[in-house]
């Protein structure tokens, strides 16, 4: 019989040796859940990716345990050694994957790495520009919901109505009405060029600061395959993830050193306190990995999946917002169709394709309904989709919308599962996470 004083003496080695399905069965069943979904459903989520294993090692590691307020070599912490040569690294890979003179790993979140700059740059009540969420920006951007448009007097700036495009000349018209402190380009839903070198002459001419959020498409301008905003900007910020196949979290960069100095400072102490050192030590691989050859053939790939999606969608009677895309999104436009982005969302979903509604510009539905759809293709292509993948995509997605529009209820089962099942096929072809 085991005595009161050798249960006390296992219990350290049970807290050190039990697996998560042993200590947790609830969490453990739905992890493996997401799992399933992730390995059969395809994932059209313009912000999302799919990580290597690498990341997802480095992201569970040790390091979770690891308190380190400040920066390398300054932490307010004893121990941090280790931890130091994680940031270290993460930052020198950062500065080298986009050509900047500084980098701040450290914002826990895009929306954070946001919130730094208006920090570091800004006073309450400060105008900014940013374009509206309504044609394609970003919460962190001025919504009237956000911190940034409730501390702040936005704003917003939106495209035209008969080609959805920015237009620059109304952009420097306006900058040079409201005189703004600091003009943001970038958005979660614009599928065009962004003119980097416009922005910073309208921004200089009115002596405001250029902030780019490039969250949505850093992987590209990693990849090669998307103009850079580093040299033109004077803060450029991104998430690590989307497009850049990183963990979640943020970055910011820049080539100012004064500017680097207020950044880092509204990061820690401003907002946050100790970072998450194990995302730090994700951040870095990811970004190693970003470094390598085989990066550009994957940013290339996302480009011209959604180009043959885009295409594919048009062909079958959906308009694409702005006629197309140039990066890794679209938004289709569902009223031709006369479809709601909510019902075509949920259709969508049940049939084993994951996407996102979303307004398009000038959009009458609530952000709840909306007109639109937003697809993007940087996660089917991790796992290895080409042209030829997402041009079945796009039928399999023609098939079931096409349908739910004759369905007086929202729902077309038959077609559904018959999409599903192919949809399932299809994934099997590309697996992922096979050894988890």
């Amino acid at each position: 019989m085991t005595s009161p004083a050798n249960k006390a003496a296992s219990a350290p080695d049970a807290f050190f040796s039990a697996s998560l399905a042993q200590a947790d069965p609830e969490i453990a069943a739905a992890i493996k859940g997401e799992l399933g979904r992730q390995q059969h459903e395809i994932e059209l989520i313009a912000s999302e990716n799919i990580v290597s294993r690498a990341v997802l090692e480095a992201q569970g590691s040790v390091m979770t345990n690891k308190y380190a307020e400040g920066y390398p070599g300054h932490r307010y912490y004893g121990g941090c050694e280790w931890v130091d040569v994680a940031e270290n690294l993460a930052i020198e890979r950062a500065k080298k994957l986009f050509g900047a003179g500084f980098a701040n790993v450290q914002p826990n979140s895009g929306s954070q790495m946001n919130q730094a700059v208006f920090l570091a740059l800004l006073q309450p009540g400060d105008t900014f520009m940013g374009l509206d969420l309504a044609a394609g920006g970003h919460l962190t951007h001025g919504s009237p919901v956000n911190m940034s448009g409730k501390w702040f007097k936005a704003s917003h700036y939106t495209v035209r109505r008969d080609d959805h495009l920015i237009d620059m000349d109304a952009v420097a018209k306006q900058a040079e009405e409201v005189k703004p402190k600091l003009i943001i380009a970038g958005g979660s839903a614009y599928s065009r060029p962004w003119d980097f070198k416009r922005f910073r002459e309208i921004a200089d001419s009115v002596g405001a600061y250029l902030l780019v959020d490039m969250a949505h498409f850093a992987g590209l301008v990693a990849g090669g395959v998307h103009a850079s905003p580093v040299p033109h900007a004077h803060v450029t910020t991104t998430t690590t993830h989307k497009s850049l196949r990183g963990p979640r979290g943020g970055l910011i960069l820049t080539n100012d050193e004064a500017l680097a100095k207020k950044l880092n400072s509204a990061i820690f102490p401003g907002l946050q306190g100790g970072p998450l050192m194990h995302v730090i030590a994700a951040k870095a691989v990811a970004f190693k990995e970003a470094l390598q050859p085989d990066f550009k053939v994957y940013a290339k790939n996302i480009v011209e999946n959604a180009r043959a999606l885009a295409e594919t969608l048009r062909a079958s009677g959906f308009e694409i917002v702005s006629g197309g895309t140039d990066n890794h999104l679209m938004l289709v436009d569902l009223r031709p169709k006369g479809l709601k982005g909510n019902i075509s969302e949920r259709a969508l979903v049940r049939a084993g394709l994951t996407c996102n509604k979303n307004g398009i510009p000038f959009d009458p539905e609530k952000p709840f309904v909306t007109s639109g759809l937003r697809l993007g293709t940087p996660a089917a292509t991790t796992r290895g989709f080409g042209v030829a993948e997402f041009k079945q995509v796009g039928a399999l997605i023609s098939e079931v919308l096409n349908a739910v529009a004759q369905s007086p209820d929202g729902a077309a089962p038959g077609v559904e599962a018959s999409v599903k099942q192919r949809v399932r096929e299809l994934t099997d072809r590309f697996p992922i996470y096979q050894s988890l």
